[in-house]
């Protein structure tokens, strides 16, 4: 039974309203003594004109019963909902049990492609720390709309174009050991020269001149300066699969901003051929003055294109590549302006759907007070923080599970999502400080706590399967025993795990489920130490351990949808 959907209707019947108007009203009270769910009557007192108590009252007369609900309660201007908790209970752990690992997905989004932009390393760059909330958050959100039916498109927007790699083929040239990079740590390699070459530019400001006319030789595709280019691609993406590999992350589509260099003219041309854009100083720009914004430049003055003019032609490309129902780019907050201009172009051009494209911001992310800056060369790489988290992680479970098998598997999945679940804990705007000891502790608010409580629920269901010999829900389900306080909030956590999937995807906000995974667990927990789940009565005891498998799949589900494995054993 869909509780909601048939207080929908009863409401609609009752009221006059439409199922559709009156559905969105309906809320889950925060304060389950206030009901399961609820009515607040305040938007219907214009429609009524009457005020919210009186209105309340009325609906609770009409509706008289509605089924599956055991009382109705109006409180003021709300009219409060109490489900029959037997029903209520069968209901949640049948539909838990029956989708398994689809619990929470729906078809709403059959037929419609969503592309996400995320990650979007730089080429010959440190995969860092910095690139961490990017990486995990589009991730998540892939996932979330992929259960949600969608079809996605994972896109890592390489950063493969402009000056730094004519930089890098001089420091290459007068530097470089290309055994050295293939055999050795490779991007710490190639950083060692970036870094060089900046030092050395300090003293022979002449290589900056160098470095540009290395850049052109590129944008003319000369053979030995464009095989190189294509090398430092090619080196980057075989060093950083490794950390993507930890992360259990893979893309669609690695087209960076190279890909689009031999579709700008079409580009240029359009936004002159529309009269959308002017030259001033020397420069193409869109005058977006009108819209309280700088200009968006389109061509600087020595007749190269800027990264506003690639997007300009990476998300017309997508358009007609994807046909995108929403086009999302997971990209830091500092660059708020540069979206505002770029939608506000396409916009300008004509394509209505520019109002599907979305940036999905986000804040910065810091760590024991450390500031990043390839040219110093004091990068913080993203496979140290991820190799340290798991060594610490394995201490940890040497010393609390030695007996443990697969321990280092086990510290692996442990310690990469401590760091990612600290990561989608929070709003994702808010910057955010790393701490080892809070993302790894197994009483917190975090991963590992997650982790470690579904891996008692899979504990508890291996001793019932094996008191049972196998058959552990073989006994009729007596669904009446659970009423208790504890096992009422665990089921509405659960319940209430589908809508925390449909917000996480309509706001982007991925912590939404991290938070209703932590409240699950939460709830888990305390129906563990409050009920003997093994109970004597066979009935009883088949009813408590549904209820822990259902627990169990739930918690295994929004794990996943936020990048997290979820081992059985810790």
């Amino acid at each position: 039974m869909d509780f909601k959907a048939v207080l929908t209707d009863a409401l609609a019947s009752a009221s006059g309203l439409e199922a559709q108007d009156i559905g969105p009203m309906i809320e889950t009270p925060a304060n389950p003594e206030l009901g399961d769910l609820a009515l607040p009557c305040f938007k219907l007192a214009k429609t009524f004109r009457k005020a919210p108590a009186l209105i309340a009252a009325e609906l609770k007369e009409k509706l008289g019963y509605v089924e599956g609900f055991s009382r109705i309660e109006a409180v003021g201007g709300y009219l409060n909902f109490f489900t029959d908790k037997s029903a209520f209970a069968r209901t949640v752990i049948s539909r838990v049990l029956t989708q398994g690992d689809k619990y929470g997905s729906s078809d709403e989004g059959a037929g419609r492609n969503v592309c996400v932009e995320y990650s979007s390393i730089n080429i010959a760059k440190p995969f860092g720390i910095h690139h961490i909330t990017t990486t995990v958050l589009g991730n998540s959100l892939k996932r979330i709309y992929d259960h949600l039916g969608f079809h996605t498109i994972s896109i890592n927007h390489l950063g493969d174009w402009g000056t730094q790699f004519g930089k890098m083929i001089v420091a290459y040239n007068l530097w470089g050991d290309r055994e050295k990079i293939e055999n050795g740590n490779s991007m710490r390699e190639l950083v060692a020269l970036y870094v060089k070459f900046h030092e050395e530019a300090e003293k022979h400001p002449e290589l900056n001149d160098e470095a540009r006319a290395a850049f052109h030789r590129i944008e003319m595709h000369e053979p030995a300066d464009w095989a190189l280019f294509q090398w430092f691609k090619d080196v980057t993406l075989k060093d950083v699969a490794k950390v993507y590999d930890l992360l259990g992350i893979t893309f669609d589509s690695y087209a960076g901003e190279s890909f689009y260099e031999d579709k700008m003219p079409a580009i240029i041309k359009e936004l002159e051929d529309k009269g959308i854009s002017k030259v001033d100083k020397g420069m193409t720009i869109v005058d977006l003055s009108e819209y309280d914004m700088p200009p968006c430049i389109i061509l600087k003055s020595d007749g190269s294109t800027i990264y506003a003019t690639r997007d300009i032609a990476a998300a017309k490309y997508r358009k007609e590549t994807y046909d995108f129902y929403k086009s999302l780019y997971v990209v830091a907050y500092q660059q708020n302006l540069h979206f505002r201009q770029f939608f506000k172009v396409l916009e300008l051009m004509g394509y209505e759907w520019a109002k599907d494209c979305v940036h999905v911001n986000f804040g910065m992310i810091s760590m024991e007070d450390m500031t990043f800056s390839t040219r110093k060369g004091n990068a913080i790489y993203l496979e140290d923080v991820l190799n340290t988290a798991i060594e610490k992680t394995l201490h940890i479970i040497e010393e609390k599970s030695p007996n443990l098998e697969n321990k280092e598997e086990v510290a692996r999945q442990v310690g990469v999502g401590a760091l990612v679940f600290s990561v989608l804990y929070n709003n994702r705007i808010k910057d955010y400080t790393f701490s080892w000891d809070k993302s790894l502790n197994f009483d917190g608010e975090t991963g590992p706590y997650a982790q470690y409580t579904y891996a008692r629920s899979c504990s508890v269901l291996r001793k019932a399967a094996e008191a049972d010999k196998g058959g552990a829900c073989a006994a009729a389900i007596d669904y009446s025993v659970l009423s208790d306080d504890a096992s009422a909030a665990l089921l509405r956590a659960i319940d209430t795990l589908p809508e925390a999937i449909r917000a996480a995807a309509e706001k982007y906000e991925p912590y939404l489920i991290s938070r209703k995974v932590i409240e699950i667990c939460s709830a888990f927990n305390k129906f563990y130490y409050d009920n003997r789940i093994m109970d004597d009565d066979a009935a009883v005891r088949a009813a408590r351990v549904a209820l822990t498998k259902a627990a169990g799949i739930a918690i295994r589900v929004g794990l996943f949808l936020v990048g997290l494995e979820a081992p059985e054993r810790m």
